[in-house]
């Protein structure tokens, strides 16, 4: 039966599947790998929350302005 071929009977316990071994290390890699990020204080938090937020509010502005000068134009050659 295929569900038996990926069943270990070793030393690790009845169910244990041989693929468990590299979804635990990649798990162990990934928490020694977050354990090495520096994370950004407080302050630098406010101030990139800032700049996203300003940058946001600067591209809708531009990306509205130009939606309503092309929208000006194209009615103004649809009436012509």
């Amino acid at each position: 039966m295929v569900l038996f071929r990926y069943i270990n009977l070793g030393p690790k316990g009845l169910f244990f599947k041989p693929h468990m071994d590299k979804m635990i290390n990649y798990f162990k890699g990934a928490i020694a790998e977050m354990r090495k990020v520096t994370w950004p204080s407080k302050k630098e938090t406010y101030n990139y929350t800032l700049l996203v937020i300003g940058v946001s509010v600067g591209m809708a502005l531009f990306l509205g302005g130009l939606d309503l000068a092309f929208s000006k134009a194209l009615e103004i050659a649809l009436n012509r």
